[in-house]
Formats: structure tokens, C-alpha cells, sequence
């Protein structure tokens, strides 16, 4: 086992998680609205830049292994989690509001597949 890679991971994750928890709790303190407006910038935020690490990392290889690991999986893999999403789109449903939990599903899938192509497209653009 790979105990300094586990490491990074966790330390990712780390900063993964707070920057989440901070930017989604921000963002939702200026919400006056049921929608889960901090946990949907986020996931699209985040899938822009796990497109924008993946261009860098795998195709140019600017990134090595260790640190592609410690931002996508680490810190990335903790700032965009979908449990959040579930959770709240369950509980849109269950408290009846069916129309913004079906926009709240299928407008953080959609971004987030085009935040994934942005990302990729502009590291391709900046990177040549």
C-alpha cells in the first residue's frame, strides 16, 4: 500500500471538504429560495475542474501521478459530492416540491457533463 498516496488523498480530501462546505454554505446563505443553490455551484464547479485536471494530468502530463491523485481524487472527489445532492433532492421530493427537485436532477447532471467539456476544452485552448 502507498501510504504517501493515501496520505495526499486524505489531505485532499481535507481541503476538499471545507472548500465545499464554505463555498456551498456561503453561497446558500444568500439564497432565500428551497433550491440548493450552494451544493449545485459546487458540483458544477467541481466537474469543471476535475475536466480541466484530467486534460493536464493525463493528456499533457503537466501533472504527475501523486499530485493528479492528490486533485482529483483528493480534493475534487471531496468538494463535489453527490450524496449531498441525493440527500437533498429526497428531501425536495418528500416535502413535495417534485418540479424543483426534477430541475435540481437533471440541471446538475446537465452542467456538470457540459462544466466536464468546458474544462476540458479550456485546458486544451490555454495548453495548446
Amino acid at each position: 500500500m502507498d501510504y504517501i498516496l493515501c496520505g495526499l488523498i486524505a489531505l485532499g480530501g481535507a481541503i476538499g471538504a471545507v472548500g465545499r462546505f464554505f463555498l456551498s454554505t456561503w453561497i446558500s446563505s444568500k439564497d432565500a429560495f428551497i433550491f440548493p443553490w450552494g451544493t449545485f455551484v459546487v458540483n458544477v464547479l467541481g466537474c469543471f475542474i476535475l475536466g480541466f485536471i484530467y486534460i493536464v494530468g493525463t493528456e499533457k502530463m503537466l501533472i504527475g501521478p501523486q499530485a493528479r491523485t492528490f486533485l482529483a481524487v483528493g480534493m475534487i472527489g471531496a468538494f463535489t459530492t453527490f450524496s449531498t445532492f441525493g440527500l437533498e433532492t429526497i428531501n425536495l421530493i418528500s416535502s413535495g416540491n417534485i418540479r424543483i427537485a426534477l430541475f435540481n436532477i437533471f440541471g446538475s447532471v446537465a452542467l456538470g457533463l457540459l462544466a466536464v467539456w468546458l474544462g476540458i476544452v479550456f485546458a486544451k485552448l490555454i495548453l495548446g
